[in-house]
């Protein structure tokens, strides 16, 4: 079976080798054109939103500035409520989306993973794949690895952002914005007035994809209005990778200038696995998305694919990028 991606200006062919129950889909090799790469770059540039750096209380501020003084966050792993400084960066606008990141796998002669295409789980995988405008899926180290060669082929320093830096971008430079919506409320199913994603929409869109994905179809980026800042689907469509592993007591102990997270991992799942933090949401609703919430993951997503995690970078440049 072979599929057909466009990306840019390379059509990329992902080539369906089939051996007994497993088949490995393989990103062949892309013409390295340096025009090609040339126009990669200046869209990823272009996506880029500048955040001037300042100061800001990070963490639940629900009991001391929301406006029923009282904690939004029923964990403690979100207290307490610290002030950190932040350097200026630029992050992107949108989550990497599936057309980005097979160009990226194309360019570097990458292989994609072994599914099982016979599983209901290895179809939605593909399925979830081959719409290029939705977020791509990925695990920290792929989500890591993919930014490093932003970092590469543009020579700025992108990396993932650390937890501070995607709090303090969801809350337009650390207000008490509780959701990252344009307006910091949800509205579902207001027509024009809606600012979040509903089950309705992502059945609408896989209809419109030809994919079996139903509720569970990811969404283009674009397809409701930004944050102030201009930062789209900050609120859900799959979690988001932070460079921080994840400790729930870290904020006790959380440096003000610029925090990286621990130095180390701390703490373990309940399989045995050190967790990296995970910010937005994979659905957006009431109570999911919100800009204070802390949650946790396995990077290596050991046993099940990643299909809820996606990656967004960032510049670490007290300049915006031109």
């Amino acid at each position: 079976m072979r599929i057909l991606y466009r990306t840019g200006g390379i059509l990329i062919t992902v080539l369906s080798l089939i051996s007994c129950d497993q088949q490995k889909q393989l990103v062949p090799p892309s013409p390295k054109s340096s025009v090609e790469l040339s126009k990669f770059v200046g869209e990823i540039k272009a996506e880029l939103i500048f955040v001037q750096g300042g100061e800001f209380l990070m963490g639940d501020y629900g009991e001391k500035y929301g406006p029923e003084h009282l904690p939004y966050d029923a964990n403690q792993h979100s207290k307490p409520l610290h002030k950190v400084e932040l350097t200026s960066y630029s992050i992107s606008k949108f989550k990497t989306s599936n057309k980005q990141y097979q160009f990226y796998l194309a360019y570097n002669n990458l292989a994609g993973r072994n599914i099982d295409l016979k599983t209901r789980n290895g179809q939605r995988w593909r399925e979830k794949n081959m719409t290029p405008d939705t977020p791509a899926h990925v695990d920290w180290y792929e989500a890591e690895k993919y930014c490093h060669w932003l970092s590469t082929i543009t020579e700025l320093p992108f990396s993932l952002p650390t937890e501070a830096q995607w709090e303090y971008a969801a809350r337009s430079r650390g207000q008490f914005v509780i959701v990252p919506t344009n307006d910091g409320t949800i509205r579902i199913g207001e027509g024009d007035k809606s600012n979040v994603a509903s089950e309705k929409d992502s059945k609408l869109y896989a209809k419109k994809m030809g994919t079996s994905l139903g509720l569970y179809s990811p969404l283009p980026g674009d397809l409701y209005p930004p944050n102030p800042l201009g930062i789209y689907d900050m609120a859900g469509n799959g979690w988001e990778w932070v460079k921080d592993w994840y400790d729930p007591d870290y904020y006790k102990y959380s440096s003000v200038k610029d925090p990286q997270g621990p130095e180390k991992p701390v703490f373990k799942d309940s399989n045995g696995n050190y967790t990296k933090v995970i910010r937005s949401q994979d659905f957006s609703g009431p109570r999911r998305g919100a800009t204070i919430f802390r949650f946790d993951s396995d990077p290596a997503n050991e046993g099940y694919l990643p299909g809820d995690k996606t990656v967004r970078c960032v510049v670490n440049s007290p300049k915006p990028v031109r």
